[in-house]
């Protein structure tokens, strides 16, 4: 926690080229301590990169993760004269919203859904409401709480009795609520999917909560390009997903790997941007 204040202040107070500074020494600090994250990173990239991935590409990867990490302090911050963002088929979420509708916006760990919800947050532009765990990245959490505390009022906090009836009213209203579908909870139900070459789980969550509120779902991605570059991808998903009837399993495992094919698309696309640095195969057998 006194590390991230320090960084906080560091950025707030000595702009963002002082701060991106410090990115470099915390990725090697990364790169030689967390030895479980450094195979998480390898392994993955070994399958996206489609060759054996070296020790730099691991750190271009914790490097990118670290940038995207402290870029959320200056877009909290509004300073969104810092980055330039390019952003496409965003008349899909205009129309919705024009049109009084709210929808379902599925997104990822690859690149930054924080982009989202501070330009919700900070420049008032979308009614977003974001579903998460409440103990998902706490302390980050907590200290851009401090520095923008509209942010608590954004979560929807999931696994309570009363998240489907708020996220039912934020839709009614016309609202967008938004939610990542690629990290397992611990106790969430799966399916497998193919993502990457493999078979892999991936939550049912997702699919399942779009069929019940029966809303229209498009998919984002806030790609990192560098430096202060982000684009913003937005894709019609479903106007409804709607799981047959007898056939309940099957449809799930469908939907979800329509959305696993397309963040592999966009993973491929964008290799150093998938930020989930844990054995998301299951392959603990690799070897560092």
């Amino acid at each position: 926690m006194s590390a991230l204040r320090l960084i906080l202040w560091i950025a707030l107070h000595l702009g963002r080229g002082a701060a991106r500074s410090l990115l470099y020494p915390i990725t090697l600090y990364f790169l030689l301590t967390a030895s479980a994250q450094r195979r998480a990173s390898r392994d993955y990239l070994n399958q996206v990169l489609d060759r054996p991935a070296n020790p730099l590409d691991t750190a271009r990867h914790i490097h990118a993760f670290s940038a995207t990490i402290l870029d959320r302090v200056f877009l909290m911050a509004d300073r969104y004269d810092y980055f330039e963002l390019e952003i496409h088929n965003h008349k899909l979420i205009a129309e919705q919203l024009a049109a009084g509708r709210g929808c379902i916006l599925l997104g990822s760990h690859l690149g930054s859904f924080e982009i989202l919800r501070a330009t919700a947050i900070v420049k008032r532009e979308l009614p977003v409401k974001i579903l998460m765990y409440p103990r998902h990245n706490e302390m980050m959490t907590g200290i851009l709480s401090e520095l923008n505390p509209a942010l608590n009022n954004s979560i929807i906090p999931l696994g309570r009795p009363d998240t489907l009836i708020r996220t039912k009213e934020c839709l009614s209203q016309g609202s967008i609520v938004g939610l990542l579908g690629d990290r397992v909870a611990d106790s969430g139900k799966t399916v497998s999917c193919r993502f990457l070459g493999r078979e892999t789980p991936f939550p049912q969550g997702p699919m399942l909560l779009a069929s019940i509120l029966k809303s229209p779902v498009f998919l984002f991605f806030g790609i990192y390009r560098g430096g202060n570059r982000y684009e913003i991808h937005i894709e019609h998903f479903a106007d409804e997903v709607v799981l047959e009837r007898g056939r309940r399993d099957e449809s799930i495992q469908t939907w979800t790997q329509h959305y696993a094919d397309r963040l592999q698309h966009h993973a491929r696309l964008a290799p150093y941007n998938w930020f989930n640095f844990y054995d998301f195969w299951g392959r603990d057998e690799v070897s560092d």
